[in-house]
């Protein structure tokens, strides 16, 4: 996978050269450029951003430099990333559809990913809308909060889709028994030792019998989900644990 990231702090992403993603770029199963956006600048203060037609507090990204450096990464043609199999780009943004594990699953399937990292008031909504008409544009947000800046968004979403790139994580099983692969959110898990500051591990984690395991951690998910994330409930079965 080829990922790009624009940004007008390149160096915030330096942390991706360590852990499972450095692992995986040095491998070769993602390809990453980091892009600073003020090198598509033509003033000596490197200006990107610009006070907002209509008035209003803030400041807004302006459209020139964000053509120039994805033109850049794309090409200049306005055909070059149409098809279903062209690059996507992806900007972080409250107003955006809300990041989920099932985009992770479907952003981990991309052959190339373009991430712009939005700040102040935002980017002027032309370049969404002329990317959008040359190819894939997708807003999504982490959540419904408002952060100063696109980065730790768009470094939250590389974590969450570059782990389920095939070869990324060494045990590909640990990631099927994970909160949110299944709708529900993670059973607790414990290891050794058996007792620790007199707090003991469940008894039947250490019975041997895997089938009672497994029912009891199915139990543990349900119990854990309907008090912590309800929500994630609705149009579930009416199971209960038992």
């Amino acid at each position: 996978m080829r990922i790009d990231i624009v940004t007008i702090f390149p160096e915030f992403f330096d942390v991706l050269d360590i852990s499972l993603l450095g692992k995986a770029r040095q491998s070769g199963l993602i390809e990453l450029g980091v892009h600073d956006l003020r090198d598509y600048t033509h003033d000596r203060h490197r200006t990107v951003d610009d006070t907002p037609y209509g008035g209003g507090a803030g400041m807004v990204m302006k459209p020139q430099p964000w053509g120039e450096a994805l033109d850049a990464i794309l090409g200049h043609d306005p055909d070059a990333h149409a098809d279903a199999d062209g690059p996507l780009l992806i900007f972080p943004s409250p107003a955006g559809e809300r990041f989920t594990q099932s985009i992770a699953r479907d952003l981990a399937d991309e052959r190339h990913l373009v991430f712009g990292c939005g700040r102040y008031e935002g980017i002027d909504q032309r370049v969404f809308d002329h990317y959008g008409a040359r190819g894939r544009v997708r807003l999504v947000s982490l959540g419904d909060y408002v952060l100063n800046g696109g980065e730790v968004a768009v470094m939250a979403m590389i974590e969450a889709l570059g782990r389920l790139i095939p070869g990324v994580v060494g045990n590909p099983e640990s990631l099927v028994q994970e909160s949110h692969e299944d709708g529900l959110l993670e059973y607790p898990s414990y290891t050794k030792p058996a007792e620790w500051r007199s707090l003991e591990v469940p008894p039947i984690l250490l019975s041997g019998n895997h089938g009672a395991i497994a029912t009891w951690r199915r139990e543990q998910q349900l119990e854990r989900t309907r008090r912590v994330r309800p929500d994630l409930l609705v149009g579930e079965s009416s199971e209960t644990p038992h």
